[in-house]
């Protein structure tokens, strides 16, 4: 294994330990995938059947954007979780890092008609950068990634009607982050709706002048916050036991 490889699997199992940290995970379900360097058709996922609490750099499984499990590495591989991420991968080479989950806050806004609003600071990072891909089912079938990657476009974000959120980062870090904060804005227009008050939407050329101060990164806060993330990310709760090849659950 090269150093940069044990790199990425020591930041990729670090994000699922953080997103089990921050409680957006759902038991063994959802997922993340990294790239590996090099311009690599390898990319890093987990092994499905594990908490992620539980994951190591040692239990991520390689795939190439076929699906198929590279030589020595075992699974089983969430079927979904391949559907969505080598589309994902293979459409977009700036994708290092990609994440989805189905936290109940993403969900909720997902089935909103008007989807996320441009409500505050948070949510206005993601202000002409956030696609809608419709409800199809479980993403079993291949056949879907074509309207997958079509939706996603170029943009950093993904909202999956009635599914939950998804995000792509071009490092790990940026990655967690963007979930972090795209969760944040779920949660944040949850709660101001719910006080039933009529709410207050900035004005367009805020919300455009914001999302270019997010997009200038001035004061390299992402750099800064992703090593403050590694500090935190909890060590693995314990290794889980082996495996078999590829099971079926979204």
């Amino acid at each position: 294994m090269t150093p940069d490889e044990a790199n990425t699997r020591e930041d990729l199992a670090a994000v699922y330990r953080l997103i089990a940290h921050f409680g957006m995970d759902d038991l063994i379900h959802t997922h993340a995938s990294a790239r590996l360097p090099g311009g690599s058709e390898w990319l890093l996922i987990n092994r499905y059947g594990d908490l992620f609490r539980e994951v190591t750099p040692e239990s991520l499984v390689a795939i190439n954007h076929h699906g198929e499990m590279r030589a020595g590495e075992q699974g089983p591989i969430n079927s979904a979780g391949i559907v969505i991420h080598t589309a994902v991968h293979s459409a977009r080479p700036d994708a290092a890092c990609v994440l989805h989950t189905h936290t109940a806050a993403g969900v909720a806004v997902s089935c909103l008609e008007e989807g996320l609003l441009p409500l505050n600071q948070t949510a206005l990072l993601f202000y002409g950068n956030v696609g809608y891909h419709d409800f199809e089912g479980i993403a079993l079938d291949r056949e879907e990634q074509d309207r997958l990657i079509a939706d996603l476009g170029q943009n950093s974000a993904m909202i999956l009607r009635n599914h939950g959120l998804l995000t792509v980062g071009r490092s790990i870090g940026e990655a967690f982050s963007l979930m972090y904060n795209l969760e944040q804005a779920c949660r944040m227009q949850l709660a101001a709706q719910a006080t039933g008050r009529p709410i207050r939407l900035p004005s367009e050329a805020v919300c455009r002048r914001t999302a270019a101060q997010y997009a200038g990164d001035p004061d390299g806060a992402a750099d800064l916050e992703w090593q403050a993330l590694r500090r935190l990310a909890p060590p693995p709760a314990f290794r889980s036991s082996t495996p078999g090849s590829i099971a079926g659950q979204p």
